[in-house]
């Protein structure tokens, strides 16, 4: 069964390894020290021994929530880079182990299920002065789908490097099928062409500013073939998180298959700010969301790091997101005369209206030698997120916890 974007969306939360939409917008290498999130007194006390800087990294996350969904997720990245020469390299792979048994799969009388989806990317960059470019690719797979990027990014410093622009272009293609079938026999093909432009501000040695801009093309049918839609007879009056037996004994004897239109323009525009107080990190962001499905979506997410000395780094994390529903979003679809099914249907709630709130803690160790604390940093992240469906049947709010743990080093 193909792995919902929403939990995707939550691995990145921990692991910061994209499945790929929207990327938020990073501090670039050419920012200034003292923004970086390392603490300032052990950057003071760094020395490189070689002009190579190669880095490791493994990282373990769980997820569970109160709709019954459990994924685990195990991952690897290394890096090298030579800052002197401005090249760079990096690589990751994860592996996501998901099991559920959500109101979903339960109302169509389906047993809990359990899926593995592996995915890996690959990432170089090559800047020399001003003007640098970048190529990444990823690829993932799953029993029922497989998803491949690729693409790249162009970037320049202007004005004693205070301005950085950057313009990337990256295409994915898709297939979905059906889990013991093989694609030749049934598949759906999605592609998508996604551009990025934006530029970064240097506003002084502590504050930096970023602006990046997505423009996403998709075509192809993204509806789940695994997913039933229960179907009303007109007039009939289905509440806000009916259960399943409700919907049972009020739904016609009909079910269709969800059926979403076959091409879909998103568009998404994030601010990003950064400040760096004499012993802590301020960092904040907003984006701003729309789709031609006419969803309009808003994201807001603060995360504030303290050092506590030269080895420990810790602190809050808030992220606030309410969203609109898709205009052909019903709560209960109506079957019309002669067996007339709703020519666009979905039960995806993720397409509904929603608002969410996320709340967690950050705490970076550096178990490092002196004079490199941070050479070797052991990393703990925690979640909780609250989320109120506000039109859907089965569930009207869930509860999602997420927790990892990291390990980073710097060979």
């Amino acid at each position: 069964m193909q792995l919902k974007p929403f939990y995707a969306g939550i691995m990145v939360l921990c692991l910061s390894i994209p499945r790929v939409v929207f990327a938020q917008p990073e501090i670039p290498p050419t920012a200034p020290a003292t923004l970086q999130s390392e603490p300032a007194s052990s950057q003071s006390s760094s020395t490189n021994k070689s002009d190579i800087d190669v880095k490791a990294s493994s990282d373990f996350s769980t997820y569970a929530d109160t709709d019954h969904v459990f994924v685990q997720t195990p991952s690897i990245a290394g890096a090298i880079s030579n800052p002197t020469a401005g090249w760079s390299a990096d690589a990751s792979y994860l592996v996501d182990i998901v099991s559920a048994a959500s109101a979903d799969i339960v109302s169509t009388a389906s047993r809990r299920w359990e899926e593995v989806r592996q995915a890996g990317t690959l990432n170089a960059a090559y800047k020399p002065r001003t003007l640098g470019g970048s190529a990444s690719a990823n690829v993932s797979s799953e029993p029922d789908y497989l998803s491949w990027t690729a693409g790249g990014a162009i970037t320049q410093d202007l004005f004693d490097k205070n301005f950085t622009w950057l313009f990337g272009f990256y295409h994915t293609h898709d297939i979905a099928g059906r889990t013991g079938t093989p694609f030749s026999v049934f598949s759906h093909t999605i592609d998508h062409e996604a551009f990025k432009g934006g530029g970064t501000f240097v506003l002084s040695r502590t504050t930096l500013a970023s602006f990046v801009a997505d423009v996403i093309l998709e075509n192809g049918d993204q509806s789940k073939p695994y997913r039933y839609i229960p179907l009303f007879s007109p007039g009939t009056s289905v509440p806000n998180g009916a259960s399943i037996d409700s919907v049972q004994s009020l739904r016609t004897s009909a079910r269709s298959l969800e059926q979403l239109p076959l091409s879909r323009q998103r568009f998404a525009g994030t601010f990003f700010l950064a400040h760096r107080f004499s012993g802590s990190t301020l960092r904040g962001d907003e984006r701003l969301y729309v789709d031609t499905w006419a969803q309009k979506a808003s994201t807001t997410d603060a995360r504030y790091l303290v050092d506590l000395s030269s080895r420990v780094e810790t602190g809050p994390h808030v992220r606030f997101n309410a969203q609109t529903s898709v205009n052909f979003w019903q709560r209960a679809y109506t079957l019309g005369p002669g067996y007339n099914y709703p020519a666009l249907r979905t039960g995806d709630r993720e397409l509904g209206p929603l608002v969410s709130v996320t709340g967690g803690w950050t705490l970076r160790l550096g178990i490092g030698s002196d004079p490199t604390p941070t050479s070797w940093v052991i990393g703990f992240d925690a979640n909780l997120a609250s989320t109120h469906y506000l039109d859907d049947i089965y569930v009207t709010s869930r509860t999602s916890a997420v927790g990892g743990i990291s390990l980073e080093a710097q060979l």
